[in-house]
């Protein structure tokens, strides 16, 4: 009757029939009746004794089982996963011997963790002078508002000496394990233990910062009564202001002159509404011509009356042109009239018989960009700005402009973008010179004239393109249908627009 071993979990099973030995594992399992079993269990017995002892690890591993690394003179176990370390450090008051590269050891008598690198034992911590530790610490403590903050702290003889953090904070202390005596305000960089908040900063007692902070008090041996002083700024040479940030002027910062976006000059008024000039005339009299408010530049005042010699530009320094939505006031010159808030060229009314009324109505009328608007035109032009004659034509979506397009498959619209084989109309334009139909909903399709041509593709001047995909044009045939002549060479495959000839 065949064996069924089980693990101490009953995670796992064997069945070894009559017999028969199981080799699964790293010792093997004899089944009933098995002739000569004896020196197999023995060997068992031996791999138990001596933990599988070896430079390789055992093929046949399971959860808990034992390995002495005889390579590394390492006990180990394996979790299930892998071969992990067993044990810790060598613990005596006087140095271990025998230990092997990576071994711990902890010296009860000085309560410190040495660790071995094959030739020497290397100290970890904590370090110790004298009657107390001398350490660099790292621990977390919180300030008033409950939050913890990170610092790192430098301990000689058991004193906190210095702080080092990279926010600035109040520490709680009335929390024990944050209160770090002779600390109050734990400052962003490095703080001198009794560098105290309601002192403004300075730090009592012998402790400095010695070495080139030692001359403090004087900057490269000149005295602070030498620099300048907020009561007696005199500066009799260059001074240079290297930051962005410019100056401020005033009790509460009431000026500034500083710059902004790296190469924007600002003078501002920090706390009032205007920027007043001054400067003096002829006679050495100190003029106001010009001040600058929040929404204005207005005419300067002299003694509470308005500057009424202060001018935009001088009879010998005129200005070459002034840029402006209105002008309001007298112009001693001037292009046009605006009566009524329109530009025009003319005002002329007329008489007009509509269903037996009489309309008046302005025959044209200019804006300010010089553009004429009027009801009707009927006459000759002889000269057109844009290029192309063009209709509207209702589309299902807005097309890009140089869009080839077709008759529209959709009877909800007119026309659609060309696919190879369609038929092309014409060209969605972007300024056309005579645009037909303009009441009607839709786009300008370009019908005549030259106009860009979304072109896939390289082209030359000169060559015809044809109907191609998606509402491009293309300089292959295809069968399809004639665009236009390019009248421009582009050498770039994707697609561009590319000024044409319409042809179709």
């Amino acid at each position: 009757m065949a064996y069924t071993i089980d693990t101490y979990s009953n995670s796992r099973s064997w069945k070894i029939e009559d017999g028969t030995i199981d080799q699964t594992t790293d010792l093997k399992l004899v089944g009933k009746n098995y002739a000569g079993y004896g020196e197999i269990q023995n060997e068992n017995f031996v791999f138990l004794l001596e933990n599988f002892a070896g430079q390789t690890e055992p093929p046949r591993k399971t959860a808990g089982q034992i390995w002495f690394d005889t390579g590394n003179s390492k006990l180990k176990f394996y979790d299930g996963t892998k071969w992990r370390t067993t044990g810790g450090a060598e613990v005596s008051s006087s140095i271990p011997t025998g230990l092997k590269q990576g071994d711990f050891w902890w010296d009860t008598a000085n309560e410190q963790l040495y660790t071995y690198n094959g030739g020497d034992f290397v100290l970890i911590g904590p370090q110790s002078a004298g009657s107390g530790q001398t350490q660099i610490v790292s621990r977390s403590v919180r300030d008033t508002t409950g939050s913890l903050r990170n610092v790192i702290t430098g301990v000689v003889d058991d004193t906190v000496v210095f702080t080092v953090s990279g926010t600035e904070f109040l520490l709680d202390s009335a929390d024990t394990d944050s209160n770090i005596v002779g600390f109050d305000r734990i400052r962003q960089g490095l703080t001198l233990t009794n560098t105290i908040n309601s002192t403004g900063g300075v730090t009592s007692g012998g402790y400095r910062f010695w070495g080139t902070a030692s001359n403090s008090e004087k900057l490269g041996s000149i005295p602070a009564s030498d620099y300048v002083q907020t009561n007696n700024a005199i500066f009799n040479g260059l001074a240079q202001f290297r930051s962005n940030s410019g100056i401020q002027i005033g009790p509460d910062g009431d000026a500034s002159f500083r710059i902004e976006n790296q190469t924007q000059t600002v003078i501002a008024n920090e706390t009032g509404n205007q920027i007043v000039f001054k400067a003096k005339d002829t006679f050495g009299t100190v003029k106001n011509p010009a001040i600058i408010q929040y929404n204005a530049l207005i005419p300067g005042q002299d003694n509470g009356q308005l500057n009424e010699n202060a001018t935009i530009g001088l009879t010998d320094a005129k200005w070459p042109e002034i840029f402006a939505e209105k002008i309001t006031g007298v112009s001693s010159y001037s292009t046009a009239m605006v009566p009524s808030n329109v530009s025009r060229i003319s005002d002329v009314v007329t008489s007009y018989t509509l269903s037996e009324a009489t309309n008046a109505f302005t025959i044209a009328a200019r804006d300010q960009n010089g553009d004429i608007t009027t009801r009707y035109f009927k006459g000759v032009a002889t000269e057109a700005w844009y290029a192309d004659l063009a209709e509207k034509y209702s589309t299902s979506e807005e097309l890009p402009a140089g869009t080839v397009v077709c008759v529209s498959t959709d009877d909800n619209f007119e026309v659609e973008p060309t696919k190879r084989g369609s038929n092309a109309i014409g060209v969605v334009s972007t300024d056309p010179a005579l645009m037909m139909n303009s009441g009607a909903e839709g786009q300008y399709i370009g019908l005549k004239g030259r106009l860009p041509v979304r072109i896939i593709g390289a082209v030359k001047k000169g060559d015809t393109v044809y109907v191609d995909s998606n509402g491009c044009a293309s300089t292959e045939i295809n069968g399809g249908c004639v665009v236009g002549v390019a009248l421009a060479s582009n050498p770039t495959e994707s697609e561009k627009l590319v000024e044409c000839v319409l042809k179709v």
